[in-house]
């Protein structure tokens, strides 16, 4: 969302950004010889200069131009590019992945919660919060959201609309490679992550709201609150539909999205 607001740029391979990071990690480690903690850090930094820097320069710049549908085609063509190659060269089979945190499960009044879960929802919390304190309470962030809203206005004000797009890119980066190093203990390293993160990522998106952070987040738990209950009272086998079911109807009920605000452009 940040990135279509600010450079009006959709990427179908966000759910490969959060995917691949997970294997820096283990690369570095694997080849590397790099303990745990010094592998993130180095994972986030090649993920800041890959998945951020170089994605920006070497796909969006030189194709955003040409219009939505080459830059759609060419990010579909880089996530199956990401998949086929985290399978050719590094494995095909799920790799396990380090946790940093405990993996035992607590007794809260009769349910049992995988402290996994509460530091992953706990983290994310903490993300939103330091985001949305970024966006709107330092300069910086106040000039994204000029850019985002207006970014000829903001450059007219002055406001550097090239750097402010690419810190956008640079944020995105850092906030998937978090997002890896959470998920990534549960689900394992394995090159099809990708396929399942991307598309709940996305239709949580648009179902709570596109162009609202806030929605998309509200879409994330309401996506993942139905899920859990489907699975739970009714058949897992109807979870991978859920998505798609909740995509349709929130397209024809309400096409911006539960949160999202209704665009009006100039055709």
């Amino acid at each position: 969302m940040l990135l279509w607001q600010t450079s009006q740029t959709i990427n179908f391979a966000q759910g490969e950004f959060v995917m691949i990071p997970a294997f820096f990690v283990l690369g570095a480690m694997k080849f590397g010889g790099l303990s745990f903690p010094l592998a993130i850090a180095v994972a986030l930094v090649i993920s800041l200069l890959v998945l951020g820097l170089l994605f920006k320069r070497a796909v969006v710049d030189p194709i955003l131009p040409h219009g939505m549908l080459p830059l759609v085609i060419s990010t579909i063509a880089l996530a199956i590019l990401m998949k086929e190659s985290v399978k050719e060269f590094y494995a095909a089979d799920a790799q396990p992945f380090p946790a940093a945190w405990a993996t035992t499960n607590l007794d809260l009044g009769g349910a049992v919660v995988s402290v996994q879960n509460l530091v992953i929802i706990g983290v994310a919390v903490v993300a939103v919060i330091a985001l949305q304190w970024f966006l709107g309470g330092t300069k910086t962030g106040r000039q994204m959201q000029a850019t985002a809203q207006n970014p000829t206005l903001a450059r007219v004000l002055g406001i550097p609309v090239g750097r402010m797009v690419l810190y956008t890119f640079l944020i995105n980066a850092a906030l998937v490679a978090v997002a890896s190093f959470l998920v990534s203990p549960i689900y394992l390293a394995k090159f099809t992550n990708g396929e399942t993160l991307g598309l709940v990522a996305f239709v949580a998106a648009i179902v709570g709201g596109f162009n609202q952070v806030r929605g998309a987040i509200a879409g994330g738990l309401l996506l993942g609150i139905v899920d859990n209950f489907v699975a739970a009272y009714w058949s897992a086998q109807y979870r991978a539909a859920i998505p798609l079911f909740l995509l349709i109807a929130v397209i024809l009920w309400r096409p911006q999205g539960l949160f999202g605000r209704a665009e009006e452009r100039t055709v």
